[in-house]
């Protein structure tokens, strides 16, 4: 009796979240949360050195990373970039300091209808943090105004060279194991020859 009343419970909320009456209209730029977890998510990209004495890091969570190369990011995807100041070692190389400000984009179901006429991103809504994880202010037009340009990549910075690093490193996890048999096996045949 116990399992169909919770069965029957779980049946009414689900029918309330189809309806949309738990969600509400699609959220506005800087109306979401930072994901908590996010650093235990797949790295979509580490080290990005810009210009600027910046280094980025983006972290994907995995229905993000279920996508494919050509396709667009899934509903549900959010993709997190943390932004460091960096300074300049005796090589010459950035190193990353202090961490500065959290961006991060969120793709939902037509979440992209709230966004201002002639600044929408596809289905992409943003929020930004500061380091602390207090909600940063930020001009939102901005964000989007990067993004636009970058429509047949899913309105994503550095798509291709995601996919294709991923690719790479796959590439890589298959022929490990293959690389090490070749040279065990040449070991042996060179123990046997001897």
């Amino acid at each position: 009796m116990k399992k169909f009343a919770l069965a029957a419970s779980a049946a009414v909320v689900l029918a309330g979240c189809a309806a949309g009456g738990m969600f509400g209209p699609a959220p506005k730029d800087g109306e979401l949360a930072k994901p908590a977890d996010y650093s235990t998510w797949p790295v979509f990209l580490a080290g990005i050195e810009k210009p600027t004495g910046h280094i980025r890091d983006i972290y994907i969570n995995k229905t993000g990373a279920s996508a494919q190369k050509g396709e667009a990011f899934p509903n549900g995807t959010v993709s997190v970039m943390e932004i460091y100041k960096a300074n300049k070692g005796a090589d010459g190389k950035l190193a990353k300091a202090n961490l500065e400000k959290v961006f991060v984009m969120y793709k939902g179901k037509d979440w992209g209808s709230a966004a201002p006429e002639g600044m929408k991103t596809g289905d992409w809504v943003y929020s930004a943090f500061e380091a602390n994880g207090e909600p940063a202010k930020v001009d939102y037009a901005t964000c989007r105004g990067c993004h636009m340009p970058l429509a047949d990549k899913d309105f994503v910075f550095h798509y291709d060279k995601y996919f294709d690093t991923r690719k790479a490193a796959a590439l890589l996890d298959s022929h490990a194991g293959k690389v090490a048999m070749s040279v065990e096996d040449a070991h042996l045949a060179a123990l046997v020859t001897k």
